[in-house]
């Protein structure tokens, strides 16, 4: 399914935002400085398939675990190459990253929230050119995640709601939290219409700055793209149409953000022209908790979860197969390991 000179390939973009530090508005833990950790714990896991420097394994309150343990599940079912690409992490992780220049990022209500969303752009484009592969598939990890992606949506001037991590999403809150931040901009919705790096600076993160940077670098190389995602990669999608960029780009979510009436993927994919590929993994036909609590509502994806189950269902690999693999990693590292309770996209 690989090789060093092409194949398919996944790049797992983890990065922070102080937005995620907001009460209400995210399914992360009772202790918000465990959100920073985290991405750099997702990274381990999708590398490593264990925790390495962060000595943690992220799971809700509840006991949905980050959605990263079925990324990571897949590639030991499937096999594929990962990359970690330092997307603006506030704590160090042990897996190997690429670095772009980004740098974690402030609240969207500050006024230059994401100073080195261009220098990140720019150097992940570069990155994206000259990354080895046929077909690129790109996944995010970062808490708050979501309505930063909401920031930009309504900067760029593209309507509808995202989703979120928790099983009611707070779209109300979300709205204000946006309203603030277009105010601290100076900006009303739509002023950053084509300007997408004023959007992302502005209103978004550094992992949306960086993912849309591999995405243009990555189809200007002919390479097919596959944002591996829910309303983040709809974000980076935005981004990358208003940078006038009108050719192929896919776009691979789970069966929990598809049949999210609050956040209609479907609505923006069409509008964004996105080939819209949606995988269930059957979680309902499992006891399990890890399983239950996303049948209830909770994470829904992250971490590159639907693209890796978009693989697996392509390769032929029975979804009994990934829930397996899933469970057994579940049970191995949360049964014995610390906890971090922290989860995806807000």
């Amino acid at each position: 399914m690989t090789s060093s000179g092409g194949g398919t390939r996944f790049a797992l973009v983890a990065g922070t935002t102080e937005t995620a530090g907001r009460s209400g508005i995210s399914a992360a833990g009772a202790d918000p400085e465990l959100m920073s950790i985290t991405p750099a714990a997702d990274a381990e896991l999708v590398t490593y398939g264990t925790p390495v420097r962060t000595d943690v394994t992220p799971v809700s309150p509840s006991g949905c675990p980050t959605p990263a343990l079925v990324t990571r599940a897949v590639r030991e079912v499937l096999g594929f190459d990962a990359t970690v690409v330092d997307g603006g992490l506030a704590e160090k992780t042990g897996a190997p990253t690429v670095s772009v220049g980004a740098r974690p990022g402030k609240d969207i209500a500050a006024q230059d929230p994401v100073p080195t969303a261009h220098g990140a752009f720019a150097a992940a484009r570069q990155f994206g050119q000259s990354l080895p592969a046929d077909e690129l598939y790109l996944g995010e990890t970062i808490p708050g995640g979501t309505t930063t992606a909401l920031g930009v949506l309504r900067a760029l001037g593209e309507t509808g709601m995202v989703s979120s991590s928790l099983p009611e999403n707070p779209t109300e809150q979300k709205e204000q939290v946006v309203a603030d931040g277009l105010h601290a901009s100076s900006l009303k919705p739509g002023d950053a219409a084509n300007e997408p790096k004023r959007a992302v600076r502005r209103m978004g993160d550094p992992v949306l700055a960086t993912l849309a940077g591999l995405t243009a670098g990555a189809v200007e190389s002919d390479t097919a793209v596959t944002l591996a995602g829910g309303s983040q990669c709809v974000a980076v999608a935005a981004l990358v149409r208003h940078g006038g960029y009108e050719g192929p780009l896919g776009l691979a979510t789970t069966s929990y953000v598809a049949d999210d009436e609050s956040a209609d993927v479907r609505a923006s994919a069409d509008r964004l022209d996105l080939d819209l590929t949606v995988t269930d993994p059957g979680f309902d036909r499992s006891d399990h908790v890890a399983m239950e609590r996303f049948v209830a509502g909770e994470a829904k994806e992250g971490a590159g979860m639907g693209g890796a189950l978009a693989l697996a269902d392509r390769a032929g690999i029975p979804m009994a197969e990934v829930r397996d693999r899933f469970a057994a990693l579940y049970d191995d590292l949360i049964g014995d390991a610390p906890t971090a309770t922290a989860e995806e996209g807000t």
